[in-house]
């Protein structure tokens, strides 16, 4: 089966008429892919935010470009065979940017992508300040990226919560669905209601992503709540990024007082060998050193 065909599957509706939520960390390299995968999960995501964070250095504010979001998706995916989601922001432009941004995405291997209806500059769906396309400018991205893609999902996101209202976002999806959208996400409801209520209009007719940053604006941290309202996947997008920025300022303080390493709960290098699977590709050298 094709990492995409792995993921339809994952988002299929069940025997019994519900979808079973799946909890998708975030990843933004080979390593934290690895990880992941390595942990037993069923799909990565490749969040945009953890991009930033991580290889620039800066926040979520529209800073990454389209070809370093596709050079990522490229590393990724020769290291792990996972499905993978991956964030298209904005698609970088108009529509033009949008269907070149989803051919790169997919040539790289993703297997679904998130678009957005933020405008210009964007930044984290968790963050005030954001602005939203007009609709009909919105609807012609979508389509654009469903005429782009060749097989891989497209997944529509709105972030008009936080910015005209509730019914407005949730007749945003309602239109981005009707443009032949595969997935729906309805970024921000601020109550449980609110998320019930994003639940009731589409979980029967589409699978519904929520997501769930840590110190962001979500109802609930809780997935037994959101597979009981019938949602299909969980995005943690930063869980990784924010242990990492929650542990080593730690290590770097033991390290400058201690001038040593020792005593941290630390992986050491045969660790990371067994991990990153060094020994399967010395023994795949071997072969070829005749």
């Amino acid at each position: 089966m094709s990492h995409i065909a792995a993921f339809r599957a994952l988002v299929a509706l069940g025997d019994d008429g519900r979808r079973t939520l799946r909890s998708v960390p975030g990843c933004w390299d080979g390593m934290t892919a690895l990880l992941i995968e390595q942990a037993g999960f069923e799909a990565a995501f490749l969040t945009g935010g953890g991009l930033s964070m991580a290889r620039l250095g800066r926040p979520d504010m529209g800073l990454v470009t389209m070809t370093e979001v596709a050079e990522t998706v490229a590393v990724i995916r020769d290291r792990v065979a996972l499905p993978l989601i991956v964030d298209g922001d904005t698609g970088f432009g108009n529509a033009l940017n949008m269907a070149r941004t989803v051919r790169a995405s997919e040539r790289a291997g993703a297997s679904a992508i998130q678009i957005e209806d933020q405008g210009f500059p964007k930044r984290c769906g968790h963050m005030a300040g954001k602005s939203v396309i007009p609709l009909a400018e919105a609807v012609g991205k979508v389509k654009a990226a469903l005429d782009a893609r060749s097989d891989m999902l497209v997944i529509a996101r709105t972030d008009a919560v936080s910015v005209e209202g509730l019914d407005a976002a949730l007749d945003r999806a309602e239109a981005y669905l009707e443009a032949g959208a595969d997935l729906i996400f309805v970024e921000g409801p601020r109550t449980l209601a609110d998320t019930q209520a994003v639940a009731t209009r589409f979980a029967k007719r589409v699978p519904l992503i929520h997501n769930l940053v840590e110190g962001g604006v979500s109802a609930t941290d809780n997935g037994a709540d959101l597979e009981a309202m019938g949602f299909a996947l969980a995005l943690h997008p930063l869980l990784l990024l924010h242990g990492l920025a929650a542990a080593a300022p730690g290590w770097l303080a033991h390290l400058k007082t201690e001038r040593s390493t020792v005593g941290l709960p630390l992986a050491d290098l045969a660790d990371i060998n067994r991990i990153t699977g060094a020994a399967a590709l010395i023994a795949t050298g071997a072969r070829y050193d005749h």
